[in-house]
């Protein structure tokens, strides 16, 4: 996790201070990047705790085209809790995007079964891509995304079978409560992507755009940056399941992870 510590370390010694829509104000930088070879263990943050089972049952969640925050919570997930309507009602946020992108003359796109077949089909395609940014449907979100579109890249390896990579294009990237659990997401769906179409996970490339510690984060931060980083886990899939939409809870899981304590702070909203 070396890339993500190198850019929170940057951000908060270099940061620009800036205003946000939330108020609380933060340290900002634009434009960076970070990459994670996934053969070399499954990046998750060793200096905090992550929430891997929120990180799964969140993803599991947008994989079934769903946007009902009380599915969530019945799982002991709240971490959507705070944009939810009081009927748990979320708007047509990423789920109904990647699964159900609505047409013109009232049909839909599933532009997730879109891509994986191509992925079969026509590997070397440049169009792998899915997006959430529906602008005719932003106001309708409970949140806007902020990770926003991702595309799929397939190369050939020196043994085995090609490796398929992902780059991740986040527009707002919150570095110490959101970004650590964007990384895991987009590391397991391309895991299990790679295990739909027989292929071997490469690198996840992650792109973000404004990328902030908020001023309420910042000794929580600075908590996190004086602890050394431990090895990195392994990422278990179920080998039965080769369906993307198959995969339950129960078949992901991560094996060897060690790491410091939970840091808390508040969720800007």
């Amino acid at each position: 996790m070396h890339p993500y510590l190198d850019l929170l370390d940057h951000i908060r010694h270099h940061g620009t201070l800036k205003d946000d829509r939330t108020g609380v104000g933060t340290l900002s930088a634009f434009g960076c990047r970070m990459r994670f070879d996934l053969s070399q263990g499954f990046p998750a943050v060793t200096t905090k705790r992550l929430f891997f089972r929120g990180v799964k049952e969140e993803l599991l969640w947008f994989l079934r085209g769903a946007t009902d925050a009380t599915e969530l919570q019945e799982r002991g997930v709240h971490i959507w809790d705070e944009w939810a309507g009081p009927d748990g009602d979320l708007g047509p946020i990423y789920g109904r995007q990647w699964r159900s992108w609505p047409t013109p003359d009232g049909g839909h796109i599933d532009q997730l079964d879109q891509v994986r077949q191509a992925l079969r089909h026509s590997p070397d395609s440049r169009r792998h891509v899915v997006s959430a940014w529906n602008v005719a449907e932003l106001d309708a979100m409970g949140l806007a995304p902020c990770h926003i579109l991702f595309q799929f890249y397939v190369a050939p390896a020196d043994t085995g079978p090609p490796r398929l990579s992902c780059q991740l294009y986040q527009r707002s990237a919150d570095m110490f409560l959101g970004v650590p659990f964007n990384i895991a997401s987009y590391a397991l769906l391309t895991h299990m992507v790679a295990a739909d179409v027989g292929l071997a996970p490469g690198e996840l490339i992650h792109v973000l755009g404004d990328t902030h510690i908020y001023n309420n984060h910042l000794a929580a931060v600075d908590e996190q940056l004086a602890r050394a980083p431990l090895a990195l886990p392994a990422l278990w899939l179920n080998p039965q399941i080769t369906d993307l939409f198959a995969f339950g809870a129960d078949d992901i899981a991560l094996e060897d992870y060690r790491s410091h304590g939970r840091i808390t702070a508040p969720v800007a909203v």
